[in-house]
């Protein structure tokens, strides 16, 4: 579902990808929103039922996953983590719904990538104590290693997204092969396969994802 918008007289066509990330981030942002107001009115005395009961499992368990990797000191990274892996793992499973996912798009992976990058290098640069100190982890463990350590910073975001961008990008182009190749027969076929490509490897990915970047934030608050 791509749009195409007139400016000026020149037509400028956005792309399926973004149409859908922008859908990610209404849907995201209007259930946080219920599921506040429903917190708001919940009773505290009665043991959390339906909704309240799941949302509590799963902030419960990406604030344990947080706590594990990143220890206590980094635990205000919790909400980021849960934050970008709750618009992964929906834009991942945006597929089933017959939608392009976002994920597919190598500009969105990208951006998902840079975020943890950029968190990366500010906490770094706490971390060393300003400029100078950032500069040297550079050298560390000895100067000649300068070369391969920028290199190996800078390599972080481009293997960040494309191990997500790759992993879902190859799933999509099968999955439209198969139902192009098998035509009637497809509902039959593709069903499992579904199963396979969209949930568990999108859910997969979204783990890795996450456990990536806290094991990079992690790694640049260490003194």
């Amino acid at each position: 579902m791509e749009l195409l918008i007139t400016i000026g007289g020149k037509e400028i066509i956005i792309h399926s990808s973004i149409v859908n990330t922008v859908l990610v981030v209404i849907l995201l942002s209007l259930f946080a929103l219920y599921v506040n107001s429903k917190f708001k009115s919940a009773d505290t005395s009665k043991k959390p039922v339906g909704l309240q009961n799941i949302v509590e499992i799963l902030v419960g368990a990406v604030n344990n996953l947080v706590m594990t990797t990143m220890g206590e000191n980094n635990f205000k990274f919790a909400p980021f983590i849960f934050t970008i892996i709750c618009f992964i793992g929906v834009a991942n499973l945006l597929g089933l719904t017959g939608l392009t996912p976002p994920t597919s798009d190598y500009s969105v992976t990208f951006s998902l990538a840079l975020i943890t990058f950029f968190i990366t290098q500010i906490m770094l640069f706490k971390t060393r104590r300003g400029l100078g100190g950032y500069l040297k982890s550079f050298t560390e463990p000895f100067v000649l290693l300068t070369p391969l350590n920028v290199i190996g910073e800078l390599a972080n975001p481009i293997s960040l997204s494309f191990r997500l961008f790759g992993n879902i990008m190859s799933g999509g182009i099968i999955m439209t092969l198969l139902y192009s190749a098998l035509g009637y027969f497809a509902p039959i076929v593709t069903p499992v396969l579904h199963g396979y490509f969209d949930v568990f490897s999108g859910l997969l990915q979204t783990f890795i994802f996450g456990m990536l970047s806290m094991i990079f934030i992690s790694g640049a608050t260490e003194e």
